[in-house]
């Protein structure tokens, strides 16, 4: 296809609108640490089978993450699983996270679940929130 009927063809597409599901994601990966992390605590509840990661705008850079135990994935989440350990993610999270890696880590005191974003621009000072563009 030459240059020229390509971008005839990308000007015919209607840009006002898309929908998450239109696109082919690149997913996310789970380290072996954030696994473990993840099966420890699916450990705690029987009454949960999954860890849920989603977005919400938040803080000064504009997004955070969101994590939280649950028993059943909604209808539009996509599942990813590593080792066992299942982590869904709402398919309208996907834009702001896709192709992030997530991994749990120790720092200083501290054990968090860090999240290393290749879509995320700049972060605020407290590393509570980022932003893409």
């Amino acid at each position: 296809m030459s240059e020229l009927t390509r971008y005839k063809n990308m000007a015919s597409i209607d840009t006002t609108t898309f929908l998450p599901s239109d696109f082919i994601w690149k997913g996310l990966t789970v380290t072996e640490s954030a696994a473990k992390q993840i099966l420890y605590l699916l450990a705690q509840d029987p009454n949960v089978n999954a860890l849920h990661l989603s977005v919400r705008q938040s803080g000064c850079a504009g997004f955070s993450y969101v994590m939280d135990l649950v028993k059943d994935p909604a209808d539009d989440d996509l599942q990813f699983i590593h080792k066992g350990a299942r982590l869904y993610v709402p398919l309208k999270a996907m834009p702001f996270i896709d192709g992030t890696e997530v991994d749990y880590v120790c720092e200083g005191l501290n054990q968090i679940f860090k999240f290393n974003n290749p879509k995320a621009q700049h972060a605020c000072g407290c590393g509570e929130s980022f932003g893409v563009e």
